[in-house]
């Protein structure tokens, strides 16, 4: 089972979190036991598995990878300013892959799922969800 979302992102760099969404992708599929894949579209975004309590978390994040990749340093920025971006989804990456139990998606207490924008705005911001099911 497969199902796309789209999100808007209006920021430059911040983490937006899809767990509602892939909450509700497991409920309308009825499935009691499988994985989900979440995989954005684009080679300047990522998906992160992180601490849902305090928002600080992600502004670290996000403050991390700004210090360890500045913008405005690299090759690919004559062509485009968002070598950056690039770098910063690549060491994210595209995807993660969370079980599901008894019809529920087994992230911890405080595990969510987010979109890493690195190079927004966007007025969307493709995510697959794909489902693996005991069905």
């Amino acid at each position: 089972m497969q199902k796309t979302i789209t999100i808007a992102t209006d920021e430059k760099e911040m983490l937006y979190d899809i767990t509602a969404h892939a909450e509700s992708f497991i409920a309308e599929s009825e499935t009691k036991n499988g994985l989900l894949n979440i995989y954005v579209r684009g080679a300047t975004a990522g998906i992160m598995i992180q601490e849902n309590w305090d928002e600080s978390v992600q502004r670290d994040v996000v403050s991390l990878l700004q210090k360890l990749i500045p913008r405005g340093v690299w090759l690919h920025d004559a062509q485009d300013s968002n070598g950056d971006a690039h770098l910063k989804a690549g060491i994210v990456g595209p995807s993660e892959t969370v079980p599901v139990k008894d019809g529920k998606l087994m992230l911890s207490t405080w595990q969510n799922i987010f979109v890493c924008e690195f190079d927004g705005p966007r007025a969307e911001r493709e995510i697959m969800l794909t489902l693996i099911n005991d069905k």
